[in-house]
């Protein structure tokens, strides 16, 4: 009999030591075209984490287990992966993934466990719209926030803009978002073209966006929204648009695409993210903290990686722990929390996160191998009328 009952006290124990761990997992693109998004997010993932305990690792004398696990960009993978974190891992909150086509493959499993899954940096509208649940939250910006953003930075009466983007659920929600934002600026758009994602021939695309713009008057624009490597832009400014009076504009990107830009001096759009524009506390630790640990600037993808690991804190603080989900939506929903953007805010209709988005020219600067984007002004979020998509 007493050796029954130290067999269940120290059963207790061990559960009671188990349960002290509050466990996330980083479910994201380790390997395939986006690895280098999905190193940025996983990076920003941990020093968000670090920056929100001071270090310890640990919130409420908890500590803090962060597991990794590789979509391989595949959303069966994605899905399967999910499933081995909430399952097997038992994971209280999971982050991720890179791409939108792995995300929506992901969405049934959080419902299904009953588990959060905080969507970064994965952008597509209908993530927080039509294939949402109450599970889902998003840090990273949506497709609506992209596109009203660059509409401010582009729109305006007598303006004709074509689209070039990548033919998946990023590509056809970003530009669906942009000729819905863009209605509310007085511009239209004259033609849509959609490409696989492997494209690297650019040709015939262009010659027929050439062809249907050479036929319009009056200030003309190639809007191109892209992901991933092969970005035609420069391909297609070699091609000389601006013998039918055409302008490239594009919105932000990661250091290494914004290479692209310096052929394009001048050029406008709106960006998520760059290091040098927002001036605030977290943003100054975010850099200083980057350069000294990685000798580079944290990129456009580590500012959102980052934003997810402060969230994840901030709402185990207001819930008391991270076991009751429940606990962890109400606290979530309407939850505002500082970043390297500033202050972010979780919609509580959608749990879209609220943010600043920031319009810019791109210019050239000694020192740099990338056209640098300059911030023109930044379009807070209450100008921002973000579509709610779920109901």
């Amino acid at each position: 009999m007493l050796r029954y009952i130290a067999l269940t006290v120290a059963g207790a124990l061990l559960s009671s030591a188990a349960s002290a761990e509050i466990r996330i997992a980083h479910v994201y693109g380790k390997t395939g075209p986006f690895e280098a998004y999905a190193a940025q997010s996983h990076n920003g993932l941990k020093l968000g984490l670090e920056y929100a305990t001071g270090g310890t690792m640990e919130v409420n004398g908890e500590k803090i287990v962060l597991i990794e696990k590789d979509t391989q960009l595949k959303p069966d993978i994605g899905r399967a992966q999910l499933e081995e974190a909430f399952g097997d891992d038992d994971a209280h909150i999971a982050v991720g993934p890179v791409s939108s086509g792995v995300a929506l493959a992901m969405l049934p499993v959080a419902e299904e466990y009953e588990r959060i899954l905080i969507v970064e940096p994965a952008v597509a509208d209908s993530i927080t719209g039509a294939n949402w649940n109450p599970y889902i939250f998003r840090t990273g910006r949506n497709s609506s926030q992209d596109a009203i953003a660059n509409a401010v930075a582009l729109g305006g009466e007598g303006v004709t803009i074509a689209t070039l983007a990548q033919d998946y659920a990023f590509g056809r929600d970003g530009v669906a978002a942009f000729k819905e934002a863009l209605e509310a600026t007085g511009a239209s758009i004259a033609h849509e073209e959609y490409v696989p994602t492997d494209t690297t021939d650019f040709t015939a695309a262009a010659e027929r966006i050439f062809t249907k713009m050479g036929e319009v008057d009056g200030d003309k624009k190639l809007f191109i929204i892209w992901a991933g490597g092969g970005n035609p832009m420069g391909k297609i400014n070699a091609m000389e648009p601006e013998r039918f009076g055409i302008e490239i504009a594009t919105g932000g990107n990661i250091l290494a695409a914004l290479k692209a830009y310096k052929e394009l001096p001048g050029m406008e759009g709106a960006t998520y993210y760059y290091y040098e524009i927002p001036q605030n506390p977290v943003n100054e630790w975010l850099v200083k903290t980057h350069f000294e640990r990685f000798s580079s600037p944290p990129d456009f993808f580590t500012a959102g990686g980052m934003a997810s690991g402060l969230a994840i804190v901030e709402a185990i603080k207001k819930a008391g722990g991270a076991e009751d989900t429940n606990a962890l939506i109400e606290a979530m929903e309407g939850m505002a929390w500082e970043t390297p953007k500033g202050t972010m805010q979780f919609r509580a209709e959608d749990h879209q996160a609220m943010q600043p988005m920031y319009h810019f020219r791109t210019e050239i600067q000694d020192g740099k191998d990338y056209g640098v984007p300059v911030l023109v002004r930044e379009i807070g979020m209450e100008e921002m009328s973000i579509p709610i998509r779920n109901q």
